[in-house]
């Protein structure tokens, strides 16, 4: 991105919409976030990030960044620590002793198990 972005700037683009680059388990195509505070290393690191944001400036181009806040990886911290019994992150989640009818719209059911304390999560 950053080689393209004087090419950009040329097509009067001031704005380009990025899709979650956070380090992820990628069971949800990169939206199941694992890391809200590093770049995943299949798109490069923290320092070509800040380049490509100064680079654009450059360029008066700017950077939306698709911020995933309703959910987050069975992987991350947070869901280890709820996982793990501390009350105050399984707050972050909705759990519960059985699950709804609810469907996910990737099909089956919204609900998954949560570990093995017997109850469930909403996904």
């Amino acid at each position: 991105i950053i080689e393209k972005i004087p090419y950009l700037a040329k097509l009067g683009v001031d704005m380009v919409w990025l899709n979650p680059f956070y380090p992820s388990p990628q069971r949800d195509n990169g939206y199941d976030i694992s890391d809200y505070m590093a770049v995943d290393p299949l798109f490069g690191d923290m320092a070509d990030f800040e380049e490509m944001v100064c680079v654009g400036k450059e360029h008066k181009i700017d950077f939306m960044l698709d911020m995933v806040l309703n959910h987050c990886s069975t992987e991350h911290e947070w869901f280890q620590k709820a996982l793990a019994g501390d009350k105050y992150y399984q707050d972050f989640f909705f759990i519960q002793d059985q699950p709804t009818d609810w469907q996910s719209k990737f099909g089956g059911s919204a609900w998954a198990p949560f570990g093995d304390t017997g109850k469930y999560y909403l996904h």
